[in-house]
């Protein structure tokens, strides 16, 4: 019992092993982000203006990042649009509190990835990278408030 049971662990150990790498190689995207988040001591919230002056002040991923702020207003309008529309049909036909919540909440969600994807094609953000000039801000803001401490 006690050898069928390393067996096991190692069998396990094994598989998580491969699936940590498979995954990590996936999420590899977050690495560009820990040196921000995984801070001694956080980073201040940043204002509209903070924003506006890099966009002003960075000729290339200026734009690119004031393309991805108007692409998260096409999101948030598809959120809300989906979310109302579900939640009252739902409610319209079933009167249901528990499943009008769940339709609310899914049709936020749907509603949100639809005008993610209608501000990619709109805005042609599947040209730019977004990432790239966002964590361009972000190394903008961590200079300017250590430049100011």
């Amino acid at each position: 019992m006690a050898e069928e049971n390393s067996v096991s662990k190692s069998f396990l150990r094994r598989h998580w092993e491969g699936y940590k790498e498979f995954w990590g190689e996936r999420f590899s995207f977050l690495e560009n982000y820990s040196r921000f988040i995984k801070r001694d001591k956080p980073l201040p919230s940043w204002s509209e203006a903070d924003v506006e002056e890099f966009i002003a002040s960075e000729p290339v991923h200026g734009p690119t990042l004031k393309t991805a702020r108007e692409a998260a207003k096409f999101g948030a309008v598809g959120g809300l649009l989906g979310a109302v529309s579900t939640a009252g049909v739902t409610w319209k036909y079933s009167r249901s509190l528990h499943g009008t919540a769940l339709s609310l909440g899914a049709g936020a969600v749907f509603g949100w990835t639809f005008g993610q994807e209608v501000a990619n094609h709109w805005l042609q953000l599947y040209r730019m990278d977004t990432m790239a000039s966002q964590v361009k801000f972000m190394e903008w803001w961590q200079n300017k408030v250590e430049r100011q401490s």
